[in-house]
């Protein structure tokens, strides 16, 4: 069945084949800059599960960790599309606020939760992780 979404504008789609039954959320400082919010949402998806359609523009930079990590926008409005580096292999991160059924997705782990901001609390139930998994 899999999950289909696009960017605000729409002018840019993302498809994964694959069905997710959960959901991450992450607190380091490029995700919570990349979404404009204290954290980003996110499922490892399969290179060759994912399909991105339309503009795209793409920023590399390097992380703490001394690894290149790079990211996919929409190329009109701006949407955080995914991200990936060498440590995520042949798998990349994809934003899930863009697709309407993650809202219905649990969360089962938080990462750089040393970087949550201090007034969220943790997700219940959720696998607590310092840095990266």
């Amino acid at each position: 069945m899999g999950h289909k979404g696009a960017c605000l504008c729409g002018q840019t789609t993302i498809e994964i084949a694959e069905t997710f039954t959960e959901q991450l959320a992450c607190h380091c400082k490029d995700c919570r800059q990349t979404s404009g919010s204290a954290f980003a949402t996110n499922v490892i998806v399969p290179k060759s599960q994912l399909k991105i359609t339309g503009p795209i523009k793409q920023y590399k930079n390097l992380v703490p960790t001394g690894n290149y990590v790079t990211r996919t926008f929409c190329g009109n409005c701006g949407s955080a599309i995914s991200h990936g580096s060498d440590y995520f292999g042949e798998t990349v991160a994809v934003q899930t606020g863009n697709f309407e059924d993650f809202a219905n997705i649990p969360f089962t782990t938080e990462i750089f939760v040393k970087d949550r901001w201090p007034v969220l609390a943790e997700m219940k139930g959720t696998q607590q992780v310092d840095t990266q998994l």
